[in-house]
């Protein structure tokens, strides 16, 4: 296997587990970190080689995946103490985001680092983690067209449908646009489930003639079994969710606008928070529409 085809992952969380699924899977070998014992061994089990540390992924891999949780902790991932910067001594490296990541924060990370080598692209995903180990996740890149060009085979195994969204910056302005749209419809969804049940309608029958509706959305395939079964086991997180409306909204207010339905949105999931639903699915957002009663 040529050093090329040894790809870094640090995060092996839901997404770094799909991720390590569908590199694994395409051939190339891996080698990945977690702070946690636990994913580490469940990744060694996959076919993975775990290591200990940031800096042993960083001395074996020229291309590394983060997939942490925000965006400082993929600054620490690069620049902090046994980080990238520190492990590769000046060895080009190119790190691919996948995190959803601050817009504005995450583009002055990649022009400090382009300087010691380390060439950031980004590249958070639209889907779920099933939806990412099915292959169809949507990759939203942005970076140097070259470093796109040069991951072309992570990029293919990662996410085989994806779109060059220009600068540093735009992958996370176009993820966080995205990912607002996705969570209006899963709120949606979840609204409508509620009124149907209030109505005395059987949610599995109405979510069937739901999408043979006008009002039919991807979600309703995504997630609407999991809506109708209150099956909350995690393919993406309410903390996760939350954290990127708050970006959302936060960026919206910047520019002068105000997001009036994202808005509602960030309090029902700070609602599912309070009620200690935090590591549900983020579909569990139904649970606090179905405690806002009169």
């Amino acid at each position: 296997m040529s050093e090329k085809g040894n790809v870094g992952l640090v995060g092996l969380g839901l997404v770094g587990t799909a991720l390590a699924k569908r590199l694994l899977g395409a051939g190339l070998k891996v080698t990945g970190f977690d702070i946690d014992a636990a994913r580490r061994d469940a990744f060694a089990a996959l076919g993975g080689s775990a290591v200990t540390t940031v800096g042993e992924v960083a001395r074996a891999c020229p291309r590394i995946i983060s997939a942490v949780f925000n965006t400082e902790q993929l600054a620490d991932v690069i620049e902090g103490k046994g980080g990238v910067l520190e492990a590769a001594a000046g060895a080009p490296r190119t790190m691919l985001n996948v995190t959803t990541s601050d817009p504005d924060k995450v583009a002055a990370l990649a022009a400090r680092i382009a300087p010691k080598g380390v060439t950031l692209l980004e590249v958070p995903i639209s889907g779920t983690s099933e939806q990412i180990v099915q292959g169809d996740g949507v990759g939203l890149i942005g970076g140097e067209r070259a470093a796109f060009e040069a991951c072309g085979d992570i990029l293919d195994a990662i996410c085989p449908k994806r779109y060059f969204t220009g600068a540093v910056g735009n992958g996370a302005k176009t993820k966080l646009a995205v990912n607002l749209i996705l969570g209006l419809n899963r709120a949606a969804l979840a609204e409508g489930l509620v009124f149907a049940e209030r109505l005395g309608l059987d949610p599995r029958a109405f979510l069937e003639v739901a999408r043979g509706s006008a009002a039919y959305a991807q979600i309703m395939d995504v997630k609407g079994e999991k809506y109708v079964n209150r099956d909350y086991h995690p393919h993406g997180k309410i903390v996760q969710h939350l954290k990127d409306v708050k970006m959302m909204v936060d960026y919206a207010h910047r520019a002068g606008q105000t997001l009036p339905l994202m808005e509602v949105v960030e309090q029902l999931l700070e609602g599912n928070v309070k009620h200690g639903e935090g590591d549900y699915d983020n579909c569990a957002v139904i649970e606090e529409v179905r405690r806002r009663t009169r």
